[in-house]
């Protein structure tokens, strides 16, 4: 079985490529939000120009949702993290539309928001601090018999 992995949260470091390269010998296929800052914030300009900031976040929200809504249905497991250096708000709202559609998920952060993100950890399947170890999950539970 090939398993679709999702992979959420924080853009501003290399975790998605330290799991997709350790990873490389299983199994899985991974997908993302769109990563790209400026991209991501601009997707509604496709639209037309909107005339205030909220309208313009409000756009791209809606299209980028169109990306992440479906291939959050279409994973098998999603990987969520979160930085200590921004408020992935998104991220957990992924997590939440992990949860309300009963799919699994790790959650990925440092020991240092353990109590913010009590919650969304409660609801996950595991709760990795690095990416190392989300390699080893993923290994687990897509090759052992």
């Amino acid at each position: 079985m090939e398993w679709n992995v999702y992979l959420s949260g924080e853009i501003h470091t290399d975790w998605r490529e330290q799991i997709i390269a350790g990873a490389e010998d299983l199994p899985v296929n991974f997908a993302s939000a769109v990563t790209d800052h400026a991209a991501s914030d601009a997707a509604g300009d496709l639209l037309r120009q909107p005339e205030s900031g909220y309208w313009r976040d409000h756009q791209s929200a809606r299209v980028n949702a169109i990306r992440t809504k479906t291939l959050i249905e279409q994973c098998d497991i999603a990987v969520v993290r979160f930085g200590d250096k921004y408020k992935q708000w998104n991220a957990a709202f992924d997590a939440g539309y992990c949860a309300a559609l009963d799919k699994p998920y790790i959650t990925l952060h440092d020991e240092s928001l353990i109590h913010a993100l009590k919650e969304v950890d409660a609801a996950a399947m595991a709760w990795a601090e690095t990416p190392k170890q989300v390699v080893e999950l993923l290994r687990y539970v897509t090759t052992k018999a």
